[in-house]
């Protein structure tokens, strides 16, 4: 377990005021901020620059964490996926897609989740716990090591997504935390528009966000009609279809360069018709949108089907040309390693039959 508090559960504000409470100068904790997300040290003896006396205070202080590797596969089309071992030894994945003009490293901010999404392997799984700001960070800091990451005018990683196991937005404080340490241009230095938060419609917590990080969007949607989302994504049933877009209708604000992104899983015969593509067009008309056609990706157990290249096909061509939406198909990887969009499920959990505890919603 661990016994002091890990320095990249710190804010840039938090790491001054420990700084200056020790009686140091404020450059110090740039320097060790430098140390940290500039040149990605595992160790405080590696900070060169800092005194001994600083250094030994620090290792008395603090932990400098990186997440324990348990497993790391890499796909045949080269996504790469972790499996992160906690402290409490609970386990979370990660998922590194490299792309000819990008590469997005996909994390988690839940063990479990809550959601049991009936499409969605993660969401056969109970929510344990919240992820800790650190084990958000942890998980980038570990990938950028494993990749040799730490060039920053040659970055691996260039878009950061929360869209692997769990709700970021019921989240939100440790994910608000570790976003702010993404953002600070003197550290991880990402921008906003590389940042994607991917949320079912946590309505509530969506109305702040916009204020609160300003973050690329990116909705869950996956049906136009609140039967068939009640049961795909049971959390309509609190907040149902009409309810989420007339939050989102005013979402992007001023700043209309900036599209909200809807997700919609493609399902044989159940919300991958002609009617449906014409429904969501209408549906996402008086918002600034894209929409992200996502192949199902079958995992053990799983009772859908993904629908035909010719019906995704057909479906994109009506909401795209004939609607006048972007619309986009995600194509499949890492599918031989349970790494693609829906199969994140860890194997700590998947055997596990605990109950979620002292989870509140807003």
């Amino acid at each position: 377990m661990i016994k002091n508090v890990p320095i990249n559960s710190f804010t840039k504000d938090e790491l001054n005021k420990y700084i200056l409470n020790l009686g140091e100068k404020q450059f110090r904790a740039k320097q060790i901020w430098k140390w940290l997300y500039v040149n990605g040290v595992k160790s405080f003896n590696e900070m060169s620059d800092i005194g001994i006396k600083l250094r030994d205070k620090l290792h008395s202080d603090i932990d400098n964490i990186r997440l324990n590797i348990d497993q790391h596969q890499i796909s045949k089309d080269g996504t790469q996926k972790w499996l992160f071992k906690l402290s409490d030894d609970r386990k979370i994945e990660t998922v590194f897609i490299p792309e000819k003009d990008r590469g997005t490293l996909c994390i988690s901010s839940q063990v479990g989740c809550t959601l049991s999404c009936s499409f969605c392997h993660t969401g056969t799984m109970p929510l344990v716990r919240n992820l800790f700001t650190y084990e958000i960070i942890g998980q980038i800091l570990a990938a950028k090591d494993s990749l040799g990451d730490w060039d920053i005018k040659n970055r691996k990683i260039t878009n950061i997504v929360f869209m692997g196991m769990g709700e970021p937005l019921y989240n939100y404080h440790e994910v608000t935390r570790a976003i702010k340490i993404l953002l600070d241009n003197e550290g991880l230095c990402y921008s906003r528009r590389k940042i994607t938060l991917s949320t079912s419609g946590v309505v509530p917590i969506i109305k702040k966000l916009k204020y609160e990080l300003d973050v690329s969007l990116a909705i869950s949607l996956h049906a136009v009609n609140d039967d068939i989302r009640n049961e795909l994504v049971p959390i309509n049933k609190k907040w149902p279809i009409k309810e989420l877009l007339s939050v989102l209708e005013v979402y992007p604000g001023v700043n209309n360069s900036r599209r909200i992104t809807f997700e919609y899983v493609m399902l044989d015969g159940v919300n991958d018709s002609i009617q449906d593509a014409k429904k969501l067009v209408k549906l996402l008309e008086p918002i600034h949108a894209k929409v992200n056609l996502i192949p199902f990706n079958p995992w053990p157990g799983s009772i859908y089907k993904c629908s035909s290249e010719k019906t995704i096909k057909d479906f994109a061509d009506e909401v795209c040309y004939n609607g006048g939406i972007t619309a986009t198909v995600r194509h499949a990887r890492g599918q031989d390693i349970l790494a693609a969009c829906g199969q994140l499920k860890s194997n700590s959990v998947r055997l596990s039959k605990e109950k979620v505890a002292n989870i509140k919603f807003a």
